[in-house]
Formats: structure tokens, sequence, C-alpha cells
């Protein structure tokens, strides 16, 4: 490293903004630069949907650092500038204001955008205003502003973050629709069993959950805003706000466009590297092998931002430390803390450790009698040992892991001493198919 190397960092969200200060910690000598499109300092995504759209925390509260900090660092912040291009042969990157960039080591944190909502009845290249996604501080603010008592709030999608935005608008008292079009709520990240759950826990508190309901059509006003939304069947779901919350896109067109391999994501190793060496890639929008589940994966969380950030940081420092860890992720939804290790795609069993009515418990999703995921509701101690026994990839006693007196630490010396390490716990799929987890924290 020399003090005119140039660290470029496209992005500035989660991965971007740890990436470029772990730099500097980690000895990084040159400029660094980091580039956001947004026009304000790097903030957190999470409470988006959770404590800022119900009015519990503020723009203050959502930044990472303070501007002192990156001031520190020596990390210059360009807010509300995009990348308009990458040219590997001359190491430059081209900007929407006019500005070419060089680059010594180039860091795409790209991140990702909303999957649009596509219905007959919507027009073409315009969204009527009162149709909103939730990816930014804007789009936040946006769906916030229609909020009030007894404002008719429609939500298509059931994931987490449709789920975490419906508790939001109840607090506002609104009345909340959710649409899904699977079976079940959460049914691509989590068991039934969890899934069940958080139903009752909705329509306890007033929103109305329409699973196994397809949206067929859009019904506008004369004002250009949604009416109604209009089933498969021909019901009628009258609206004055909808929010479509139906799975996020990454922003992986410039890399391809230069040339680096993307399968679904920006495929990058253990250390963030991309197919280029002088340039490496973190967070939402980047696909990687997961030697625990033996597949490639796409990780929509922070803790995974923040790991790939890191690994890359140490990449480009010369003091690599790859990222092995296992993937976690959290939601809050009412007075509810739900926090998920690992990924559940393919389990064979689940084992519940507690009673979901008492609304503090922890569901265990194995394999082969082997932990490859588990979902604890209120039980954050839990959820740590459970963190531990998904990485250890070891057979445990499911009659023993349920039952709530025997202490889930001792299962840890248990199993370790049963077998060896196991080979991966699922069965690998083509390189080419990578499998997304999308979740909230």
């Amino acid at each position: 490293m020399h003090e005119d190397d140039k660290l470029l960092i496209v992005g500035a969200g989660h991965a971007g903004a740890e990436l470029a200060v772990t730099a500097r910690q980690l000895g990084w000598a040159g400029s660094i630069d980091l580039i956001g499109d947004e026009g304000v300092l790097p903030y957190q995504r999470p409470p988006l949907s959770k404590a800022y759209l119900h009015g519990a925390a503020t723009l203050d509260a959502l930044e990472l650092r303070p501007a002192s900090a990156y001031a520190t660092a020596r990390v210059h912040v360009h807010a509300g500038v995009r990348l308009l291009g990458i040219d590997r042969l001359a190491h430059t990157v081209h900007l929407d204001d006019g500005r070419t960039l060089a680059y010594t080591r180039l860091a795409l944190c790209t991140g990702g955008r909303p999957r649009p909502l596509s219905l007959p009845g919507l027009p073409v290249g315009a969204r009527p205003r009162n149709l909103h996604y939730l990816r930014t501080l804007a789009d936040a603010d946006a769906i916030r502003a229609g909020m009030a008592e007894g404002v008719r709030v429609v939500v298509v999608g059931g994931g987490y973050v449709g789920l975490e935005l419906a508790a939001s608008a109840r607090k506002f008292g609104a009345e909340v629709t959710v649409l899904e079009a699977l079976p079940r709520v959460l049914a691509r990240v989590t068991g039934a069993e969890v899934a069940a759950f958080y139903e009752a826990v909705h329509r306890e508190a007033g929103v109305q959950l329409r699973t196994g309901f397809i949206v067929a059509r859009a019904e506008l006003a004369d004002d250009g805003a949604i009416a109604a939304l209009i089933g498969a069947s021909g019901e009628r779901i009258a609206t004055d706000i909808v929010v479509a919350g139906i799975g996020m896109l990454p922003n992986v067109e410039l890399a391809e466009a230069a040339g680096l391999e993307v399968d679904g994501g920006i495929v990058v190793d253990e250390l963030s590297r991309t197919s280029d060496p002088d340039i490496v890639a973190a967070g939402d929008c980047t696909v990687h092998h997961s030697a625990l589940y033996g597949r490639r994966i796409r990780l929509e969380s922070v803790p995974n931002a923040l790991e790939q950030a890191r690994a890359a940081a140490s990449l480009l420092c010369g003091k690599p430390k790859p990222n092995r860890a296992v993937p976690w992720f959290w939601s809050d939804q009412y007075e509810l803390k739900l926090q998920m290790v690992g990924l559940s795609q393919g389990h064979d069993d689940c084992v519940l450790r507690g009673d979901p009515a008492s609304r503090r418990f922890i569901a265990f999703y194995l394999k082969a009698g082997v932990v490859i995921a588990a979902d604890a509701v209120g039980r954050p101690a839990d959820f740590m040992i459970a963190k531990r026994l998904v990485a250890a990839g070891l057979p445990v006693d499911a009659a023993r892991l349920a039952d709530d007196a025997v202490p889930l630490k001792d299962l840890l010396p248990a199993a370790a001493a049963s077998a060896p390490v196991l080979a991966p716990v699922l069965a690998p799929v083509p390189a080419t198919a990578a499998a997304t987890v999308a979740q909230s924290g």
C-alpha cells in the first residue's frame, strides 16, 4: 500500500460505509472516496420499516456514523452522485455529474432496488402517486406522510418487510390488509410453525391477512391513483395507499457491463474478491459460495454486508481474514424481537423449544438430524447458542433439543462428541443457480 493508492467505494450503505472506515483502521494509506446516490450520509435501513416509519426514531438516530467520523478516517463522502460506468482497463469510473475518477482498487457495494409491481391497469412508465416501495429514506418519508388513523393501507407481499410495515401502519391506526400470493406468509424464509405464529399475531393486532391471494389487476381512480386491487376471483380490495414488498433486485448491471462475473449477483469469494483482482464487492448485490450449505447464495442482510465489507478491507490492506460467518438476521414486529440464524430451506424436521403461545420460543430446523437454522422469538440467550449449533454442523438429539429443562448449551459438547464435522448439510445445486435469502435485518 502506498499513499498515492486510491480506494473508490461505490455505494454508501452499510457495506460501503463499513468498508471505508475499516480499511482506514487496518492501514490503508491512500485516499478513500465513498460514493452514494442519496443526498445524505450513510444510514441504517432496517429501521425504515420499523422505528423510523412509525416515528420512534429520527434521521439523526439512523446515521451509521456522524460526519466527524468520516473526517477523522479521511474518507471523502460524495453524496447524491450516481455511477454511470466502469472502465476496468483505464481503472476509472464515470459519474453522472460529469466527473471521471481513477482508482487503484474499486469496491462495489451497490445494494439493490425493490422489485417493481407489474399489473394490468397500471400505467406504463409511470407510478401512481399512492403506490410505494420501501428501500430508502425518501421511500419511508413518502409512506409516513400518508399514514393516519383509518387510512386504508394494502401491502402486497407477506415477507418480513411487508409484515414489519403492516405492524408500523397499525400503530397509526391504519386499516391494513396484507395480500400474499403463497399459501402462508414468510413462505420463502421460515418454516410453517413460525409463519403460523406471526399470522396469529398480526390478525390479533387487527391486520387483515389474505394468503393465497393473487392480485390480477389494478383499478385506477380518475386522478390516476390506485383505487383498488382486484383479485383473480374478482374480489375488490379498496385502498388509499399501496406498498409493494415483493422482493429486491440486486444492482449488478454496471458490473455485468464491465465484464465481471455475475450469477444472480456479483460473484465474490470469502475475501469479497470479484473476478477482477482489483475489484471487490460486498452486500446485497453479491453472491458467494457457502461452504456450510454447499451452494451459492445471495443474502439480503446487514450482518452479511458488514462481514463482507470487513473481509474486503482485510484483503485490501494485506491482512486477509476470510468471511466464514453463519448467516443471521432479525425482524421487529410490534413488541416482538425475532432473531434468525442459518437458512431453513430443505429442512426435514422442525423442533420447537418453548410454547409459541407464550411468545417466547425457538424453532430449530433440522436436516438429517443436523441443526441448519433456527428462529428465536424473545429468546436472545438461546439464539446465541443456536448460532453455535448451526455453525458446528453436527447432529443433535431432537428430544433434548425440545426439552426446556435441558440447558441448550449442554447440547454443544454432546454434539461435538458424537460425530466428526459433516459434509454440507444440503445437497449442492448447480453453480449457476444462486439461492436468494431475503431477510430484514
